[in-house]
Order: C-alpha cells, then structure tokens, then sequence
C-alpha cells in the first residue's frame, strides 16, 4: 500500500489553508514557476497540483471540476473625474483641418483575472467561516458546520458545501470561535509539579503503609439511631466519623484537581478515585466493611499535589488632583479614571482564568496567526457576535484580486489552462 504524505511537508512544498508555522514556512519558500526544464503540460500540472493543495484541498477533484467555470467575474471602475472632462468631442476636434490633438497618456494597473480561478470556492460555507476569521483552518470550519455549530440566516446548516448568496448571513457558536483562535491549553509547569509530587507521594505511601478495616456502621433509618459496633477502638483506628469527614473532604479535594490543568489519564484516574468514593461513602447506609487503604493513600497523594494559587489583588487608586486644576479638570479626571476601572473590571470578567474551558485562559489569540489575520472584500464580519455577511461574490479590479491567494499570476493563469481542457 502506498504511504499516504505528510498534510504538512517540508520537503515537498505544499501551502495549506490553516494557521501553523508549516504553512508560514512554506510560504516564505514560494518561488515562480520553472520554464526552463519543464514542458508545458507539466507546468500546467504543477500549477495546478500547488494550487489545488491550498485551494479547496478538502473536497474532490471531480467536486470542484463540477464547480469550476470558465468565465472569471472582473470589474471594469471608471474614471468619473475624465468623464467629466470629456464627453468624446475632443477626440474628433479639428479632424481633417490639420488641428493635432495631445494624447492623454492614462495607463491602468493590469486586471488580474488568472488569480480568480478559484472563485466558486469561496462561495460554499466552510471557506467563508475560515475567511471571517472564526477557525483556524477549512477542515476546522467543516468540522464546526458538520457538528451543528452554525446557522445561516437564523436555521440550522450542516452542509460545508453550502454555496452562499449574495445577502446570506451566517453565524458561529461563540465559544467554538474562541477555541479555534484562541490558544492552545498546554500543560503548564504548575500541573507537572503536582505531578512529580504525586508520584513521588504515592511511591512513599505505598512502601510505608498497612492496609486498615473501616469498622462497619449500620443506619436505622427508621429511627434514625447508628448502631456502633461494641469493641473499643485501638489508638490507632481511626473513628467512624473521622472516616466519613476524611472520605467527604477527598471528594471536595477531587472535584478541585479536576477543574486544574492536568492530563486526560489523570483525569481518568481521578474519576476513577471519585467513584471509588461514593462508594465508600455509601457504606454508611449499606453496612458493608471497605478498607481504606488505597483512599488514604490517594488522599495524601492528592492533598500533596493540590497546591493552591496564589491570588493577587491589583487596585489602583488615581492620585489625588493638584490643587492647581480647576473643578471642571477634577471632574473631567474622575470620569476619565472611573471608564478606565470600568474597562478594567469587564475585561477582569470576561476574560479571566477558568481552568474548565478548552482553550488557555485568559484569552489570547493562537500563535501565528497575525500574518494570516485578514478579511476579503466581500465579507462584513462582527466579531463581537461571531456572524458575518456575504455581500457579493468576488471579482477583479485593476491591480487587485478579491480571491485571496498566495500564488502569483503566472501559476494561477497555468492551473486555469488546465482546467480548460476537456478531461
């Protein structure tokens, strides 16, 4: 079976619709197509092989053959300051009278049509949600639209080759947004410390210590009375009640390291621990023995990785005004300082720490992902509610094309040769 390639390869040049430091380092490699040692069909098929990779990669290639089109939508902007001028007269002044008009010398910048190959791509659904900046790559977009997470025009959509129409509007879960542009939650110095510590705890309580008997407790829940067994406790054995305030304070301990930035096989085994003890908790009205054993020795273990943060309370007070302003400057300076704690307390509350989301917290915007931070002309984005507009479908200006692309004219006007055959 043949190996299927890397989807980012630094060897075989491939740029991809995503945010990632392949897909930047493969940019800054981009170089013109070769003429010289190439033929003309291999050209094409270089051309197009590049293109497609970072074009629509996603769909197949009879998909986009279905797609593609032969006419390229441009427009053509005219001069309304020259129209004002001239009505056309001047072209046919003094013809034959042997009166020499000047030539007026207006050269615009080319029209690059061969960039808009792709533009039926930038239609379906999937492609806008990338281009509005709500996911950081098409396959994240197609997975948000997949998974229900996005509305067009106020309804449920779950089809990423959705084509939109000039005057759509469609719409993003929030949340979803911020955890495909925020960043990475990795696993922070604090959460590995706790985890050497839990080793190194369980290690010297395992080595260390005897399995004990929780002496059995039986509840009449008729009358309510416990019935305690008839043998005086030895020094060592720790009370009924002891057990149960130590088994209740476990579980409070368990419920906060979950909520911490640990590892997913923690977290299984912490939810293990937690079953573990509701069923221990649960003996006070079954009446069975448990031993507590291996709950005491998770319970050092976690009480010696649960570190608790430190919380620093920053408050700054304007200083007191001069006694050279005047009373409407002191007043000008209160309002000034009380919009600044303002903005500091709703930015304290929207975007604090919350070890619970799926992103790192507070908020902060996914790395690299200022060089590919833009908006084609044909979207309006609001970001506050994470939904955008699709005004119009792209063209082509003088100077300018509105499909955003990474490749020059030349291999974009060979991969629409390519296209043009009849296969």
């Amino acid at each position: 079976m043949r190996k299927k390639p890397r989807f980012h390869s630094l060897k075989k040049l491939k740029v991809r619709q995503d945010w990632s430091r392949w897909t930047l380092y493969n940019l800054s490699r981009l170089t013109p197509p070769n003429v010289t040692t190439k033929t003309y069909f291999q050209q094409k098929w270089t051309a197009k092989s590049n293109t497609r990779a970072y074009h629509g990669e996603q769909i197949r290639e009879k998909q986009w053959k279905r797609m593609f089109r032969r006419n390229l939508p441009a427009v053509v902007p005219m001069d309304h300051k020259y129209l004002a001028r001239y009505d056309g007269s001047e072209q046919a002044a003094g013809r034959g009278a042997g009166a020499d008009t000047q030539e007026k010398t207006r050269t615009s910048p080319m029209t690059p049509y061969m960039q808009m190959t792709y533009y039926p791509m930038e239609r379906r659904l999937d492609s806008a949600i990338f281009r509005a900046l709500f996911a950081s790559s098409v396959r994240q977009a197609r997975q948000f639209v997949v998974h229900g997470l996005v509305k067009v025009n106020g309804k449920k959509m779950i089809y990423p080759g959705y084509m939109l129409n000039p005057g759509d509007m469609f719409q993003v879960v929030p949340e979803s947004v911020m955890f495909a542009t925020g960043a990475r939650k990795t696993q922070s110095s604090r959460a590995r410390r706790m985890a050497e510590r839990f080793a190194k705890a369980r290690a010297e309580v395992l080595a260390q210590r005897t399995p004990t008997k929780i002496p059995s407790i039986k509840v009449s829940l008729l009358s309510g009375s416990t019935n305690t067994p008839s043998t005086t406790q030895s020094p060592t054995q720790p009370s009924p009640e002891q057990v149960k305030k130590s088994l209740q304070t476990l579980m409070e301990d368990v419920e906060g390291v979950l909520v911490e930035d640990i590892k997913a096989k923690d977290k299984q085994k912490l939810r293990s621990l937690r079953q573990t003890i509701k069923k221990a908790i649960s003996v006070w009205k079954t009446g069975t023995e448990e031993t507590i054993s291996t709950l005491d020795s998770q319970l050092s273990f976690l009480k010696s990785r649960l570190v608790k943060q430190p919380t620093s309370s920053s408050s700054s007070s304007p200083a007191d005004s001069e006694a050279t302003l005047t009373k409407e400057e002191q007043t000008k300076l209160t309002q000034a300082f009380d919009r600044l704690k303002e903005a500091a307390d709703y930015n304290a509350n929207w975007n604090k720490r919350d070890p619970r989301k799926p992103y790192a917290t507070p908020w902060r915007s996914r790395d690299y992902m200022p060089a590919f931070a833009f908006i084609p002309r044909y979207l309006e984005v609001n970001q506050n509610v994470c939904a955008a507009v699709y005004l119009r479908h792209p063209v082509a200006r003088p100077g300018l094309s509105e499909v955003p692309t990474p490749f020059g004219v030349e291999t974009g006007q060979l991969a629409f040769n390519w296209y043009l055959r009849r296969r």
